[in-house]
């Protein structure tokens, strides 16, 4: 962000989602800091984001991107977006994370469309959410962060408990822990073609798992 906001989170705890706070104090508070940033307070604009990139990284990219790497590049890019568009945003009263949450869907939507690794959804995936999200009669910010978290806690694992376990193990390797290729084609004593054909099979069981939420068939 061209050094106007130190603003990188990670390993940061200054926001928690499951702490006890004063939603309308928080609310205000935010709602003060979007003020001063949108007047060029590039601190206030450092607060906002130190507050909500965690939740941003934990709860919303880093289980639609897959990997660290991933999701560390994409909110840094969020940064930017909300740098450059800060003074579009307009309050109401559900506060600043959703909005800063579909700031993330979008960029991650575009970074899953210039992907060449395998990852869990695909872009269209994400393109359905954001138009289910637009639908919708928006949440506080509180509550929004809420479900993002629990969604990210259970989505994928509990749909890995429901495939075969060769295949949760190959989306294990593969894709949560990004290992090569030839390395999870060796551990799971395969050719790199058979584990190709492996993996390809496993992203269908857990999606249809994922998306249905019952057994899978495959």
């Amino acid at each position: 962000m061209n050094g106007a906001v130190a603003i990188l989170p990670f390993g940061v705890s200054a926001y928690d989602p499951h702490r006890e706070v004063d939603a309308d104090a928080a609310s205000a508070r935010d709602r003060e800091l979007v003020a001063r940033a949108q007047a060029g307070d590039k601190q206030a604009l450092g607060d906002l984001l130190r507050t909500h990139g965690p939740a941003l990284y934990r709860n919303v990219l880093l289980p639609r991107l897959g990997s660290e790497a991933a999701a560390k590049d994409a909110l840094a890019e969020v940064y930017e977006k909300v740098l450059g568009n800060i003074g579009k945003f307009v309050w109401q009263n559900v506060g600043f994370y959703p909005w800063l949450r579909m700031v993330a869907l979008r960029t991650a939507i575009d970074h899953l469309r210039k992907k060449k690794r395998t990852v869990l959804f695909d872009a269209d995936d994400l393109e359905r959410e954001v138009d289910a999200q637009n639908t919708q009669t928006p949440v506080d910010d509180k509550l929004s962060q809420m479900r993002d978290a629990r969604a990210a806690q259970s989505k994928v694992e509990e749909a890995l408990t429901r495939i075969n376990p060769r295949y949760a193990q190959a989306i294990r390797l593969r894709v949560l822990e990004d290992r090569p290729r030839d390395e999870v084609s060796k551990t799971m004593d395969v050719t790199p073609a058979t584990f190709d054909v492996l993996l390809h099979r496993a992203l269908a069981a857990l999606k249809k798992a994922v998306m249905s939420g019952g057994e899978s068939d495959e």
